[in-house]
């Protein structure tokens, strides 16, 4: 089976919001599965979709309220928790999930594809898709480096862009903030965007973007920097 990066979920009922969304995924370079259309001619279906889920990086759940109810949609879900591929929903429609589905979803992250039009809503589904799908390996330097530890540029291949020592357990801190407001592909943001910034100012306030509220944003960025450590 040919590797797709991302594996798109969806009932029946939502086939045309599914094909519109891959067809604007895809469009941006990101290679995605989805059935009937990647279901190899005369093949087992439901070999097929777990083959494909265990070959995704991502998987897409286009969320409604027939997906709520959907045994299928559930079991997709469940095999891409065991398999330990990440889920982002798109909500399609203002429904939250049944029990069964929010056991496996509380904890993942959120898109609201609503009110229409959804292009802002796809072009924020895309970025989130590239921050999660970079290949940027990007490993954090201790305000001192130990003896023997190999720097930035030398880990990642990258250029070391940051002006100053970058704290760990500083951007671990910033990542749990923004957290609170992105959801779990915090941890992609933060990695893309330290190879970057030039500087902790400007990575707060670069990471301060990926917010949609600006009242959140502000919160965000306040934080921030009130738990940064004072600099002589």
């Amino acid at each position: 089976m040919t590797r797709r990066e991302v594996f798109v979920s969806y009932s029946q009922s939502d086939h045309d919001s599914a094909h519109e969304l891959v067809a604007r995924v895809e469009s941006m370079g990101i290679r995605c599965w989805i059935a009937p259309r990647d279901i190899t001619p005369a093949a087992d279906w439901a070999e097929e979709i777990v083959d494909a889920i265990a070959a995704s990086r991502v998987m897409v759940l286009v969320f409604s309220a027939s997906a709520n109810s959907s045994p299928q949609v559930r079991r997709e879900v469940e095999r891409a928790v065991h398999r330990g591929v990440s889920i982002l929903t798109f909500r399609v429609e203002d429904v939250l999930p049944s029990k069964s589905l929010e056991y496996f979803l509380s904890t993942q992250h959120w898109l609201d594809a609503f009110p229409q039009p959804r292009e802002q809503h796809y072009a924020q589904l895309c970025t989130y898709l590239t921050a999660i799908l970079a290949d940027d390996r990007f490993v954090a330097m201790p305000e001192t480096e130990a003896p023997g530890t190999a720097s930035l540029s030398a880990q990642t291949g990258h250029s070391a862009p940051v002006s100053h020592a970058v704290d760990a357990a500083e951007l671990q801190q910033i990542e749990a903030r923004l957290a609170d407001f992105v959801g779990p592909v915090a941890r992609h943001l933060v990695r893309r965007a330290a190879i970057r910034a030039q500087g902790m100012e400007q990575l707060i306030v670069q990471l301060g973007t990926e917010i949609e509220s600006e009242k959140d944003r502000r919160l965000f960025i306040s934080a921030c920097r009130q738990m940064r450590p004072a600099r002589s």
